[in-house]
């Protein structure tokens, strides 16, 4: 079945830097745009970051344009979320999606505290 490991999460300080990577599994990783999705505490969860399933074409949301990078490893079938110059109301837990697959992961916490 498909199933998403999400993983590199952790307790940063604000301006630091952290990579998340999501292995998927279960379908053929390469045919699919991935997204990336995050859900804070009392929030809904949204669209952080989107790739094409080439690794052309990406999207951000406003909040973190210029500061998060999406990339892809299709021969590892592995998404990545390079998150730079974090911020404490990036705080939530992180989810990695196939586009057109209604599975989640079980997300990876992220914390921007001093």
């Amino acid at each position: 079945q498909v199933q998403f490991v999400e993983s590199g999460g952790g307790l940063v300080q604000p301006g630091g830097s952290l990579r998340l990577s999501c292995a998927a599994s279960g379908f053929t990783f390469s045919n699919y745009a991935m997204s990336w999705y995050r859900q804070a505490p009392g929030k809904e969860r949204e669209l952080v970051a989107r790739i094409n399933f080439v690794g052309g074409g990406t999207y951000y949301a406003d909040s973190v344009k210029g500061r998060f990078t999406i990339s892809r490893e299709n021969t590892k079938n592995t998404l990545y979320l390079q998150m730079n110059s974090l911020k404490p109301e990036d705080t939530a837990v992180y989810y990695c999606k196939a586009v057109g697959f209604g599975s989640w992961g079980q997300g990876t916490q992220v914390t921007v505290s001093s």
